[in-house]
């Protein structure tokens, strides 16, 4: 009867062990489920997140002809001032076609800023 109680034990303890580290994973990756960051700054990596979620609504919505998404041939980042601020900006470019490039800015809080063919 002792060995019965022993197993019963056992299986309690392991079974708390399990709920114990999925409880433990979860907090953690709730925790840093944002990059770990802590400085608020818009990184590149977010700029190029909103950039191409915008990129997609506007092919989406007709504002963009469908050969944007199907000859798209490069995305870059890059910074700019303008007007005595900084702002990110995220150049889509396709092979074929005029205009060859669309723009997309946004300030350094991560506020979009505007878009355009130019780059100006």
């Amino acid at each position: 009867m002792r060995n019965i109680q022993l197993i019963r034990n056992r299986t309690n303890l392991s079974f708390t062990s399990m709920v114990t580290l999925f409880a433990v994973i979860i907090t953690a990756a709730v925790a840093f489920g944002h990059g770990g960051k802590h400085s608020g700054q818009f990184t590149h990596l977010q700029a190029l997140q909103k950039a191409t979620e915008l990129f997609d609504q506007l092919v989406t919505k007709g504002k963009l002809d469908g050969n944007w998404e199907t000859d798209l041939q490069n995305v870059t980042l890059s910074k700019r001032h303008h007007k005595g601020k900084e702002e990110i900006v995220v150049a889509f470019q396709r092979a074929t076609g005029d205009p060859t490039h669309v723009y997309i800015f946004f300030t350094t809080e991560g506020k979009y800023a505007g878009s355009n063919f130019t780059g100006e």
